[in-house]
């Protein structure tokens, strides 16, 4: 049998370097997801969400990411979740990807905000019959007495809505909007490429970012 402590994997696909990255991290994060969904491995769209609750306690889970542009990266969940409930108290969280083919991963942190309810309700009616059916029917996070509970509930809300289940008012979208992002590239013998982007401070009584409207960042490299 194997030791987990010899399973080892030799970095080699790709390098990042300042150069050859984008100053935006939006854009370099465009280009990245766009090589991970056009080498099709399995589920590009899919990070991992971290938040920490009441208790001090981190949590992760991962969930799919359903838009991103200059405003933030955004995914949709019920909000009485144990993630809904630790934001509500802590707006802060990190977001990360792993793409094991590509031997990439992005990390992102940033500040936690509901998306609109026009956002909400157009995505939501987008999604497939059962999967909003399924919105109604699980309480997201809660300790039930099997799987049936699930069964019966759906059974019971199609019953009820039929093709046209209305989203629920626990249900909904949260965008994150990033002041860190972090690119990370597999590099031979562990020296890996590691670029960092912080938002740039703001100047007194300026928001964060130019007059025009762009965002200022600061591109580091890190050691691995």
């Amino acid at each position: 049998m194997n030791s987990l402590a010899d399973l080892r994997k030799s970095y080699e696909r790709a390098e990042l370097s300042e150069d050859a990255s984008h100053g935006d991290p939006f854009e370099q994060f465009a280009k990245w997801l766009t090589q991970a969904i056009d080498a099709q491995i399995p589920e590009p769209n899919a990070m991992t969400v971290a938040t920490v609750g009441s208790n001090l306690r981190p949590s992760t889970r991962v969930v799919l990411i359903k838009g991103y542009d200059a405003r933030g990266i955004t995914w949709f969940t019920n909000y009485e979740s144990r993630k809904g409930q630790e934001l509500a108290g802590n707006p802060f969280a990190s977001l990360q990807f792993h793409w094991v083919e590509l031997e990439r991963v992005v990390r992102i942190e940033g500040v936690v905000e509901c998306v609109s309810d026009e956002e909400s309700e157009t995505y939501f009616h987008s999604r497939p019959l059962d999967s909003r059916i399924g919105a109604w029917a699980s309480p997201q996070s809660q300790v039930i007495s099997g799987r049936s509970v699930l069964v019966a509930n759906a059974a019971k809300f199609g019953a009820k809505f039929l093709l046209q289940p209305p989203k629920p008012p626990h249900w909904g979208g949260y965008r994150l909007k990033p002041d860190q992002w972090e690119f990370w590239q597999g590099r031979k013998s562990r020296l890996h490429d590691r670029l960092r982007y912080t938002l740039a401070p703001a100047k007194a009584g300026e928001p964060a970012g130019n007059t025009d409207g762009a965002t200022d960042w600061i591109r580091e490299r890190l050691a691995p």
